[in-house]
């Protein structure tokens, strides 16, 4: 039987918050990237529901949340999955984390261990200062609205290559959109956050999985954002991780092989001692 997926608000001092929650048992909840939303865990989240009380949410500035009233850093983020944690009545759960989620995660579990039971950090990239400015621009550039409409399509093109299929390249053309006309507070969170996240990380005790799509990670080097081999700063910063490679994983694993994560995912859950 198929377990609902709905979705809620949480009000925080800095604006609404939407989740989205279903199943029963022990939490997991799952980080987005950026500029996405929760709706990147979609097919996800119903796989897993019949063991675990799934929870995604939108970060603020993305998706249906708020814009948050000043430019968050991924400590600002972090305290927001502690509001939500705390407004469910969880005392401590596990993390999943993609792309810029996988760093608000590792920030979670540095700031508050004793929320966190077990994580899994996905295609964390190795930003140098040279990617890092680079990010800055690009995204400064590709999210401006333009007069003759242009944008539009540009943003339809601009993954078009990956994603797979019509529908979900909407799915994220929505998403992008949602961002537009806005400041891009999470890169600008996660710019300013990835020259330290090496240090932050060490002192991570909890189990943690690593996860890697090897088609995400050359398409950051494809794109001249980050080089593959940086990467590894993240196992290196955890030595006690877990490492799984998933080839063909692209960008847009989460929507394109959910049964193949959830897979990983739970059997990395379920695993005693790890």
């Amino acid at each position: 039987m198929n377990q609902p997926i709905k979705r809620a608000f949480l009000d925080t001092e800095d604006g609404q918050i939407l989740y989205r929650i279903g199943g029963e048992g022990e939490p997991l909840l799952l980080l987005h990237m950026n500029p996405r939303s929760s709706d990147e865990f979609r097919e996800l989240m119903p796989i897993l529901a019949p063991k675990r009380r799934v929870i995604a949410m939108d970060l603020m500035g993305f998706g249906d949340s708020d814009k948050p009233p000043r430019l968050y850093s991924v400590a600002d983020y972090a305290k927001t999955v502690i509001a939500l944690l705390d407004e469910l009545g969880i005392e401590k759960t596990n993390l999943l984390g993609n792309h810029t989620g996988a760093f608000v995660a590792g920030e979670v579990a540095a700031a508050y261990p004793d929320r966190v039971k077990k994580m899994i950090l996905g295609n964390v990239a190795g930003f140098g200062e040279e990617g890092q400015a680079d990010l800055f621009q690009r995204f400064e550039e590709g999210f401006k609205i333009k007069e003759d409409g242009s944008h539009l399509m540009e943003r339809w093109l601009a993954r078009s290559r990956y994603v797979g299929s019509a529908e979900l390249n909407h799915r994220w053309v929505l998403d992008d959109l949602k961002c537009f006309g806005y400041p891009l507070y999470a890169v600008w969170a996660v710019g300013n956050y990835c020259l330290d996240a090496a240090e932050r990380f060490k002192s991570l005790q909890c189990p943690t999985l690593i996860l890697w799509g090897i088609d995400d990670v050359e398409e950051f080097e494809r794109l001249g954002l980050a080089k593959a081999r940086d990467r590894y700063f993240v196992s290196q910063a955890i030595p006690h991780g877990k490492v799984v490679e998933l080839e063909g994983g692209t960008i847009c694993m989460m929507n394109q092989m959910p049964e193949k994560i959830a897979k990983v995912v739970v059997d990395f859950l379920d695993e005693a001692g790890a």
